[in-house]
C-alpha cells in the first residue's frame, strides 16, 4: 500500500460531500475517484471537490485499481449490493449506516468480506467521536458503577420533499434505518452485550415509512436500554447512562457529542468538554486507515459482529409494525 490511503467515494449526495470534506483534511488519504449514476452528476461533484477522475457508472470506479478503499454513501437499499462489487474487486469498503436494509443482507455483506479477505466497516460516527471514548473510560473506571439503563435520544424534525430518501419506504427510508440505528448501536457501545429481549412501537406516516419510534431492549443482568428516534419530532438529542452509583449525561448533540457531565448524588462531579474536529466523519476514515495499516480486516471499535446484530435487533423491532422493505423480498 502506498503512503497515502487512496478513496473512492461512490454516489454524489450530501453525506458523500461531508466525506469528501472530511477526508480533505486528513494528510493521510488521498481523494481519487467518485463515480455516480450519471458522469454529469459525477463530473459536478469531482469538480467540486477536486477529484482527478470522474465515473458515470459504479463499476467503472470499482475496476479502478489504484483505490485502495471506497466510501459508500448510496441509499440502504443499495449497500449490499455495492459492497459486494467493490469487495469482488479487492477494495475495501466503509459502508454508510444503516450497514444493510436487514439482517439476512448484512450476514451475506459480512460473508463476502471475510472470503475475500478485504476490510469492511459500518460507518457509525459515535463509536469514533473523542469525547466517547473518555466516557466509556469514565465507566470502566467505576465512576458510575454498574451500568443499569442507558436513554438516548436521536429525533429531528424535517422537512422532506415527496420522494426524499429519508421517507422513501423504496429506498429503505424511515427513522428506525436512519437515526434509530444510532441510539440502538450506542446502547450497543455502552453495554456492551446483546440484548436478551427487544421491542418497539411507531408510528407509519402516510406515505408508508416509519416517522417517528420507541425501543426498549432488556440485557441478561436486568440493564434495560430505553431508545427514541424520529425524523418529522422536534426533540432533544442527547443520552444518559445510569449507574447503581451516579450517572453521566451526553449533551446534545449525542451522535457527535462536545460535553459529558458526571453526576453523583444529583451533584456534577466532572466535566468532559472535546470540540469535534473536522465534520467528524474525518474520524471514520482515520479509523480505516488506522486499521489498514495495521493490516486489520475489521476495527475493534465497530465490529462487523456487532453491525449484524444491531440489524437483527432492527429486524425483530419492526416485524410488528408490518414495515417491509423491498429488499426483504429477495431474503
Amino acid at each position: 500500500m502506498s503512503k497515502k490511503i487512496k478513496w473512492g467515494i461512490i454516489s454524489t449526495g450530501n453525506i458523500s460531500g461531508k466525506f469528501a470534506e472530511a477526508l480533505a483534511i486528513l494528510p493521510e488519504a488521498e481523494l481519487v475517484a467518485v463515480a455516480s449514476r450519471t458522469k454529469e452528476s459525477a463530473d459536478a461533484f469531482a469538480k467540486k471537490y477536486n477529484i482527478p477522475r470522474a465515473y458515470g457508472t459504479y463499476r467503472e470506479l470499482a475496476n479502478d485499481s489504484d483505490i485502495d478503499v471506497v466510501y459508500i454513501g448510496t441509499p440502504h437499499t443499495f449497500h449490499l449490493e455495492n459492497s459486494v462489487m467493490l469487495m469482488r474487486k479487492g477494495k475495501s469498503v466503509l459502508c454508510e449506516k444503516a450497514f444493510t436494509i436487514n439482517a439476512s443482507e448484512a450476514r451475506e455483506m459480512v460473508r463476502v468480506a471475510r472470503g475475500e479477505d478485504v476490510f469492511l466497516m459500518e460507518a457509525m460516527i459515535p463509536r469514533h467521536v473523542p469525547l466517547l471514548k473518555k466516557v466509556i473510560q469514565w465507566i470502566r473506571d467505576g465512576r458510575i458503577g454498574e451500568v443499569r439503563m442507558v436513554k438516548a435520544s436521536r429525533c429531528a424534525r424535517g422537512i422532506f420533499p415527496t420522494g426524499a430518501r429519508q421517507l422513501n419506504p423504496y429506498l429503505g427510508g424511515g427513522s428506525l434505518l436512519d437515526v434509530g440505528v444510532y441510539v440502538i448501536s450506542f446502547a450497543m457501545q455502552i453495554i456492551g452485550k446483546p440484548p436478551i429481549d427487544s421491542v418497539g412501537f411507531s408510528h407509519i406516516g402516510e406515505v408508508g415509512s416509519d416517522e417517528q419510534g420507541v425501543a426498549i431492549l432488556k440485557y441478561d443482568k436486568g440493564e434495560i436500554a430505553d431508545l427514541s428516534f424520529a425524523l418529522r419530532t422536534n426533540a432533544v438529542d442527547e443520552a444518559y447512562i445510569l449507574g447503581t452509583d451516579g450517572y453521566i449525561k451526553v449533551h446534545e448533540l449525542f451522535a457527535v457529542p462536545t460535553k459529558a457531565t458526571l453526576v453523583i448524588d444529583k451533584k456534577e462531579v466532572d466535566v468532559i468538554e472535546e470540540p469535534i474536529i473536522g465534520n467528524a466523519l474525518n474520524y471514520e476514515a482515520e479509523e480505516v486507515m488506522r486499521c489498514m495499516k495495521a493490516g486489520l480486516k475489521e476495527s475493534p471499535l465497530m465490529p462487523l459482529d456487532e453491525s449484524i446484530l444491531i440489524m437483527e435487533i432492527m429486524d425483530k423491532i419492526r416485524e410488528p409494525w408490518g414495515l417491509v422493505y423491498s429488499n426483504d423480498k429477495k431474503k
